[in-house]
């Protein structure tokens, strides 16, 4: 090939920003609702056409209308090697204009930051990977094992339409995958100017949705009523919210609290792992919540007239519970609630938790290291979770490794859902170098 050739192709780093900005400007909003959740499919045929401009064939699967998932498959150059699989999701969670400092579909890039609902949840690393796959392709790298690459639907909501679709009815596809990485692992948080901790996702809470149905006599809101379906829920969900679970450290977060305690010169007392998660700034939030199991009401429903008492009332909980304890945690819930109030799953998925240890571990700290001398990889719990659930179904042993380059004083935790979501473009560009590295040597 001709120098002038060479010169012409895009380069990843920049390529990046314009497919990240592409699809947050796909409006992929999921209501948990299918009359009302939009954009994933247009979004998958997005990126169904990129692939396809540099010759990468990939399969599109809708579970419903509009719920649009696309995998694809790149041979590797040792067909007895187990496969790789890189996931992400299409889907974000809905955005109120009005609360942002930009449109939150605008794909605006202002003050070195690509803003947008998605941008760090997680179309940021979906670029990633197209601006890696398409550069690849023009340049004709192979990499060392095959990768399967999946675009979802539906995590934000369960998955039920996006990865646990695929896994239940399209398993075939990822057959000889052994071994897979997604979202919300490989970001940085900084201990000083040269020295950055990189967070890699080793263990996920599990997901136990649920809602609480409490029933009264219904009647005249003007009575005397001792049996109010609303005040019986309203005292469950009170003392559901205002409890605290206590403390368990797992592996995973021991593994961790060492790790940073060491390099912050932070005393850590094992009895009491909050006092040393309180010095940790902006990441404090995700270490805290995965040192126990949490419930947080999100959602009341009762009624239909403001003078009369309802015989039902419902409410939603956020439940999130560690490796190990979903049972636990059912018991903890039902003490607290009483007998008279009936709890409804509306999802139970479980946790997840492999060790820091291994080849592909290996290959993410040194692709890391490789970017940022002053790279410290070490593990941790997402006090969340992805759609690393449904593909652990597969004996898939599943990692956290986006990576990103975060500046110190930026509170990564809190965009995650929140308002004036964006990812720094440095940032951006850094983590296609590190996941070419890493893809290529994995």
């Amino acid at each position: 090939m001709t120098s002038d050739a060479a010169s012409a192709r895009p380069d990843p780093t920049a390529e990046v920003v314009d497919l990240c900005r592409d699809l947050l400007r796909i409006d992929t909003t999921n209501t948990g609702d299918n009359d009302t959740s939009v954009g994933e499919r247009r979004a998958a045929e997005y990126v169904a056409e990129k692939l396809a401009e540099v010759g990468v064939e990939s399969v599109l699967h809708e579970s419903a209308p509009g719920r649009a998932n696309v995998v694809a498959r790149i041979p590797g150059t040792d067909p007895s090697r187990g496969a790789l699989l890189v996931h992400g999701h299409l889907d974000v969670v809905p955005a109120d204009a009005d609360e942002w400092s930009v449109g939150p579909f605008s794909g605006e890039l202002r003050d070195g930051y690509l803003w947008g609902r998605g941008a760090i949840d997680m179309k940021d690393f979906d670029a990633m990977v197209l601006a890696v796959v398409r550069h690849w392709q023009r340049t004709g790298v192979r990499p060392p094992r095959d990768i399967v690459l999946a675009y979802t639907a539906d995590e934000e909501a369960g998955s039920d339409y996006g990865a646990r679709f695929l896994v239940e009815n399209h398993r075939d596809l990822f057959d000889g995958c052994t071994e897979a990485i997604g979202e919300v692992g490989g970001f940085s948080y900084s201990v000083n100017d040269n020295q950055r901790l990189y967070l890699i996702e080793t263990a996920e809470k599990g997901i136990d949705w649920l809602r609480l149905h409490a029933k009264g006599r219904p009647g005249h809101g003007s009575m005397v009523h001792d049996d109010n379906a609303v005040t019986a829920l309203a005292e469950a969900v009170a003392r559901i919210g205002r409890h605290r679970f206590p403390v368990v450290v797992t592996d995973t977060v021991r593994a961790f609290l060492t790790e940073v305690s060491d390099l912050l010169g932070i005393e850590l007392d094992p009895d009491d792992p909050e006092t040393a998660i309180a010095k940790l700034g902006p990441i404090a939030n995700i270490i805290g919540a995965t040192i126990r199991n949490t419930a947080n009401p999100t959602r009341l429903s009762a009624g239909y007239k403001d003078n009369v008492i309802p015989g039902r009332a419902t409410a939603t909980i956020d439940c999130r519970s560690l490796p190990g304890q979903s049972e636990l945690l059912e018991r903890q819930l039902r003490e607290l609630v009483g007998p008279d109030i009936a709890i409804e799953y509306v999802q139970r998925q479980p946790a997840l938790e492999t060790t820091f240890d291994g080849d592909l571990v290996e290959a993410m700290s040194a692709a890391l290291r490789a970017e940022d001398p002053g790279a410290r990889p070490v593990p941790y719990m997402l006090s969340g979770g992805t759609d690393a659930k449904a593909f652990s179904q597969l004996g898939i042993r599943c990692f956290g490794f986006a990576p990103l380059r975060l500046p110190a004083d930026l509170n990564f935790s809190a965009l995650f859902h929140g308002i004036d979501e964006r990812v720094p473009v440095d940032g951006l560009q850094f983590g296609v170098r590190v996941l070419d590295r890493f893809l290529r040597t994995c």
